[in-house]
């Protein structure tokens, strides 16, 4: 039976304030909103919102922000690890005022592994005041993405995600899913854009990238990313890396990872 959480809510942001915890599949969080900034992201498994409405989907290396007094909810589909990151209301100016994803970079993510190796969830001395700065400075930079990977709770379009979500390799075309759902091809592509404002094949191709930066983010190599994917060789996979990134796997994953 899925159990409700009041989530990661921590203490007032001074000008950050930051948690990590575990929670099994089946949790939910109920609705709620914050008086200040809030950054959520997986270190495994992923993150799945409901902000005003609007669905957003955050696997490992991606982050969602949350901006002060926005209403939010959350459930967990498979055992996730979650962290939180508060931001004063001061500090929000100098970030998005609109919900959005974030690319996190290595640098954040050092910093933050940092704080909970050492248990600072508020930064009381100098050195952490100047790393909490960083971390700000670090959101700024982050490339945005407008909920990069849209979700729906339409019957038939969600029973796809879910599949999908699954198993991101699944070459099943839409013709195929539409007989699965019992619509047709072209009624279930119209629904899919309505409800996403993307086409199925682009959905695809994001959740394809999005797995693929998780899968790096966990040293994965390119070779077993792409046969993963369904992708017939390594250099198929890579064009398409490249078209949505705009960089090739390897060098994102130095990236992301602080590597030379």
């Amino acid at each position: 039976m899925p159990s409700e959480q009041t989530g990661l809510i921590g203490l007032p942001p001074e000008p950050i304030s930051f948690r990590i915890a575990d929670f099994p599949a089946g949790t939910h969080f109920p609705s709620r909103r914050f008086p200040w900034g809030k950054l959520l992201y997986s270190i495994s498994g992923v993150v799945e919102l409901t902000i005003e409405g609007k669905s957003f989907l955050s696997p490992p290396a991606y982050a969602i922000w949350i901006p002060p007094d926005i209403e939010h909810h959350s459930s967990v589909n498979q055992d996730i690890c979650y962290a939180a990151l508060y931001v004063e209301l001061s500090r929000c100016s100098e970030l998005p005022d609109q919900p959005c994803t974030l690319l996190l970079s290595s640098i954040f993510k050092a910093i933050t592994t940092d704080l909970e190796i050492r248990c600072v969830n508020l930064p009381h001395s100098s050195m952490d005041k100047r790393l909490s700065d960083v971390l700000i400075d670090q959101l700024q930079l982050a490339p945005r993405f407008d909920s990069y990977l849209p979700l729906s709770n339409t019957p038939e379009i969600a029973t796809i995600i879910t599949a999908l979500q699954l198993e991101p390799g699944d070459r099943r075309a839409l013709g195929q899913w539409a007989e699965i759902v019992g619509t047709t091809e072209r009624t279930l592509s119209r629904w899919w854009k309505a409800e996403t404002g993307i086409s199925f094949h682009e959905w695809r191709q994001r959740l394809k990238l999005t797995t693929a930066l998780s899968l790096l983010d966990r040293g994965v190599s390119v070779e077993e990313i792409a046969r993963r994917l369904s992708y017939n060789n390594a250099s198929a996979f890579i064009a398409m890396f490249h078209q949505f990134m705009g960089s090739s796997p390897d060098r994102m994953r130095r990236a992301t990872r602080g590597g030379a």
